[in-house]
């Protein structure tokens, strides 16, 4: 849970470093996701951090306030809409402070709970590492929205593979999201750390396979490119269904961009 939390706590350090350097202009710059600029990406980083908060520290204020989000959003209102009202009057700079009080406060208390203890979240409940888990995953997608708007390659590191293992687990959630059949069997993965040195996921398979660097991975799971983007590999029926629908996220089906819209920077 330590080396967990330390991992999460790093990559909000980092997406908050990067903002850091934001001008007035670039907090308003328009992303390639929805069009939301990197003001709007850390609304929704620090809403949902303030409400996993709450998850940790008050689990009934956390399932009120679920239930009192599910009635706006049931409204037809979007949760960005929500994030910008929540936030309203806080310019780049005075968000990002707000940002950073909540993160760091989150991570804090995420470090004293038991790795398999179960926290409320919107759907089932997950275990206390599953839950940092997928807040480093969220993080690190939202921020290579504002990487990309910001036109600069984004430095790669070991915690690439907590996206990765998300985008690995989630390969049947892509398809019954979809209600669709699952395809059998699931691909071996091979990825490329940054170190070198190989992650993999399942038996080694020369027909049922994805393979590549793990950056590129974890930007098509998180649907950041498309898989026309990247350098990956991949063979098998699975694998060719997999790279066109992936989506490691919980929520509606989406669609990642198409070929050629999010190119690497």
């Amino acid at each position: 849970m330590q080396d967990t939390c330390r991992d999460l706590l790093d990559e909000y350090r980092a997406l908050a470093d990067l903002c850091a350097t934001l001008s007035p202009e670039d907090w308003q710059r328009t992303t390639a996701f929805y069009g939301w600029t990197p003001w709007d990406e850390i609304a929704h980083l620090c809403y949902f951090d303030q409400t996993a908060l709450l998850s940790v520290t008050n689990p009934q204020g956390f399932i009120d306030g679920a239930k009192a989000l599910a009635a706006e959003m049931a409204t037809g209102k979007e949760i960005s809409a929500i994030a910008r009202e929540t936030f309203a009057g806080l310019d780049g700079a005075a968000l990002l402070a707000v940002w950073r009080d909540r993160f760091e406060t989150l991570v804090a208390e995420l470090a004293k709970q038991d790795p398999k203890a179960r926290l409320n979240w919107y759907g089932p409940t997950m275990s206390a590492k599953s839950f940092a888990t997928a807040r480093l995953m969220e993080t690190w997608a939202h921020g290579q929205d504002v990487w990309d708007a910001m036109r600069r390659p984004r430095p790669s590191s070991h915690r690439l593979k907590a996206v990765a293992h998300i985008g690995v687990s989630t390969y049947g959630w892509t398809f019954v999201n979809r209600k669709l059949p699952v395809p059998a069997p699931q691909p071996y993965v091979e990825l490329t750390a940054p170190d070198g040195s190989l992650w993999t996921w399942g038996e080694p398979s020369a027909t049922d396979f994805v393979r590549g660097p793990a950056q590129d991975f974890c930007l098509l799971v998180t649907q950041r490119r498309n898989r026309a983007d990247t350098t990956l590999q991949w063979a098998g029926e699975g694998a060719e269904q997999w790279t066109r629908l992936a989506q490691c996220f919980a929520g509606d089906p989406a669609d990642g961009p198409g070929p050629g819209v999010r190119p690497a920077i």
